[in-house]
C-alpha cells in the first residue's frame, strides 16, 4: 500500500510540472501590463522554462542515478518552490526570467527522479505499467489543464497567482516524499562525466529553440545556426558515450528497433496532443468567443479520458501484446483528429478530445514503460530522462509543424478550415506513426526489452 500512496505523491508532482508548462500563456497579457516587457523579453519568459528543463532531464536523471532519486527529487521540489515565489512576485522581466529559468533547472530534477522511483519501487511488470498508466495520465491531463487553471486563477487573482500554486503542492511533495519515497541509486556509477553533460545541453536546449524559432516567425538564419549547433552538440554527445567507460547513458539502445521506436511513437504522440491543444485553444477563444476559462473548461474531456483508459490498459495490453496495444492507441489518436477534420461543432470535437486523450494515453503509458523496462534499475534515472527528453522535442515539434501548417493555411482561407485541415495533417502522420509502430515494437514484453 505504500507504493501506491509514494505514487501518489510522484503523480502530483508531475502533474504540477506538466501544469506549470502551459499555465503562463495566459498570463501573458496581464503581466506585460504590469512589467512591460519587451517583446524579446516576452518570448524568453515563455519559452525559457522549456529550454531549461529539456536541456538538463539527461544531466539530471544521470546525476540522481549517481547521488540518489528521492535526495535530487526533494531537492528539487524545494529549489522549484523557491523559483516559484522568485516568479510570482517579479519586480521586472529581468528577474521573472531568472526565475523561470530556475524553475525549469528544478523541473529537470523532478521529472526524471519521478519516473526513475516508479522503476524501482514496481518491480512486478504489471504493476509498474499501471504505475507508469498513472504517470502518463499525469503528463496528458497537466497538458489540458494548463489553461483551465490558468483561466480560473486569472479570473480572480494576479498573474503572480499561477506560480503561488505551485507552494502547497511543493510543501506536501517535501512532506509525504519524505515519509513515503524510497530512495535508490545505482550501486556503481562511475565518474560523473561533466563534458557530456554539457554536450547533452548543448544538444537539446539550440535544438528546441530552433524549433521555436520556426513556429513563431517561420525559418530564420537564427534557427538555421541554432538547429546546427544543437545536431552537432547531440552527435559530439553521442560519440562521447559511445567511447566511454562509464557513459551517461548506453547510446547502444537506440539500435534495437523497439527502443528507438518507443522512444520515436512516444514522441509522435506528444507531438499531436500538444499541437491540438495549441490550435484548439486559438479556435474556442479567438472563433468561438470563449474566455479563457471557458476554453480550458472545453478541453477537459481530453485529460479525463487520458485518465480514464488507466482502468482498461492491462486488459489490453493481455489481449495485443505492447507493440500492437501502442499502435492501435496511435491509430485511435489518428482517429479521433480526422474527427476534427471533418466537422467544427463542439460535439463533435468533444467526442474527438475524448477519443484522441485515450488513444495518447494508451500510446503513452506503453512506450514510456518500454523505454525504463529497456534498462537494469540501477540506471533508471537516464532512461527516464531520454523519455523525457523525447516528450520535451515531441511538445516543441507539435507546436512548430503544426503551427506552420495552420499559419499557412489561414493566410488562403478562414482559421476553422485550416484548423481542420491541419488536423487531418497530424492524424495521417499518427496514422503513419502507428504502422511504424506496429512493424518496430514487438508485443511480447521479453521481446520489448531484448530487441
Amino acid at each position: 500500500m505504500r507504493k501506491w500512496a509514494a505514487l501518489g505523491v510522484l503523480a502530483l508532482a508531475l502533474l504540477l510540472i506538466a501544469v506549470d508548462g502551459t499555465v503562463l500563456a495566459l498570463a501573458i497579457p496581464a503581466l506585460q501590463h504590469e512589467l512591460a516587457p519587451s517583446a524579446a523579453e516576452v518570448l524568453w519568459i515563455g519559452d525559457i522554462y522549456s529550454f531549461v528543463l529539456g536541456g538538463l532531464l539527461v544531466t539530471m536523471g544521470t546525476l540522481g542515478d549517481r547521488i540518489g532519486r528521492k535526495k535530487l527529487l526533494l531537492t528539487g521540489a524545494a529549489g522549484f518552490g523557491a523559483a516559484s515565489l522568485l516568479a510570482a512576485f517579479a519586480p521586472s522581466a529581468g528577474w521573472l526570467i531568472v526565475a523561470r529559468a530556475l524553475l525549469g533547472v528544478a523541473g529537470a530534477t523532478i521529472m526524471p527522479s519521478t519516473l526513475s522511483i516508479i522503476r524501482n519501487l514496481f518491480t512486478d511488470p504489471a504493476e509498474r505499467t499501471r504505475a507508469v498508466a498513472v504517470w502518463a495520465a499525469m503528463a496528458t491531463a497537466g497538458a489540458a489543464l494548463g489553461p483551465l487553471v490558468g483561466g480560473a486563477l486569472l479570473e480572480h487573482f494576479w498573474w503572480g497567482s499561477v506560480f503561488i500554486i505551485n507552494l502547497p503542492v511543493m510543501a506536501l511533495l517535501l512532506v509525504f516524499g519524505a515519509w513515503w519515497l524510497p530512495e535508490s541509486r545505482d550501486p556503481d556509477p562511475g565518474p560523473f562525466d561533466l563534458v557530456s553533460a554539457a554536450l547533452s545541453a548543448v544538444g537539446v536546449v539550440p535544438l528546441v529553440y530552433a524549433i521555436k524559432e520556426v513556429a513563431l516567425v517561420g525559418p530564420t538564419w537564427s534557427a538555421l545556426g541554432a538547429g546546427l549547433v544543437g545536431v552537432a552538440g547531440l552527435w559530439l554527445f553521442v560519440r562521447r558515450q559511445q567511447s566511454s567507460k562509464h557513459p551517461m547513458f548506453d547510446v547502444a539502445l537506440f539500435r534495437k528497433p523497439a527502443f528507438s521506436g518507443a522512444v520515436g511513437a512516444s514522441m509522435i504522440a506528444i507531438f499531436a496532443l500538444t499541437g491540438l491543444v495549441f490550435f484548439l485553444s486559438q479556435y474556442f477563444q479567438n472563433v468561438l468567443g470563449y474566455s479563457p476559462l471557458q476554453a480550458g473548461l472545453r478541453e477537459l474531456p481530453l485529460g479525463i479520458a487520458g485518465m480514464a483508459v488507466i482502468v482498461v490498459i492491462g486488459p489490453v495490453v493481455r489481449l495485443l501484446g505492447a507493440g500492437r496495444a501502442i499502435a492501435l492507441g496511435l491509430l485511435v489518436s489518428a482517429a479521433g483528429l480526422a474527427i476534427v477534420g471533418f466537422s467544427a461543432e463542439y460535439a463533435a470535437i468533444a467526442v474527438a478530445l475524448v477519443i484522441i486523450g485515450a488513444g495518447v494515453g494508451l500510446a503513452l503509458t506503453l512506450t514510456t514503460d518500454a523505454v525504463v523496462s529497456a534498462v537494469p534499475a540501477d540506471k533508471a534515472g537516464a532512461a527516464s530522462a531520454v523519455s523525457e527528453t523525447a516528450y520535451e522535442l515531441g511538445a516543441a515539434l507539435g507546436i512548430a509543424v503544426l503551427g506552420t501548417v495552420l499559419s499557412a493555411w489561414a493566410r488562403t482561407g478562414t482559421f476553422t478550415e485550416a484548423m481542420q485541415g491541419t488536423s487531418l495533417v497530424a492524424a495521417g502522420l499518427l496514422a503513419l506513426a502507428s504502422l511504424v509502430a506496429y512493424r518496430l515494437i514487438p508485443s511480447r514484453t521479453k521481446e520489448l526489452v531484448s530487441r
